[in-house]
């Protein structure tokens, strides 16, 4: 099996907590980065907007223990089955996906990010 990464060399990541399967957020990850979650056993992405590699709770200690690792039938995404550490979203809810299409907020938050990421730029 040969993940098919996109011409910018990056294939999308779905992450879904493996206990409840929601899904808690999408990233991208390159060669490097797939290669570094499968070593460690950690979630790592490539930032597109940073251009950099990132480990999912470096700066808020929310890590994702990757259980498992799908690859879709056209090799073109990958899913990580997680356990979640704290929440996965930077805005302090437990899932990106806290809202609807309407903008309907459906769940709240899990921490403050103003506290988590307080020293974030120093």
């Amino acid at each position: 099996m040969e993940i098919q990464f996109t011409k910018d060399g990056l294939v999308p990541v779905i992450v879904q907590e493996r206990r409840t399967r929601e899904v808690l957020m999408l990233a991208y990850a390159n060669a490097t980065a797939l290669e570094l979650t499968r070593t460690t056993g950690y979630a790592h992405y490539y930032s597109r907007s940073r251009q950099k590699l990132w480990k999912k709770g470096e700066e808020s200690g929310h890590f994702q223990r990757v259980c498992r690792i799908l690859v879709d039938c056209d090799e073109d995404a990958v899913l990580y089955e997680v356990e979640q550490t704290g929440a996965a979203c930077h805005t302090g809810h437990a899932s990106c996906f806290y809202r609807t299409a309407d903008g309907e907020e459906i769940a709240g938050t899990v921490f403050d990010p103003e506290k988590v990421y307080a020293n974030k730029g120093e």
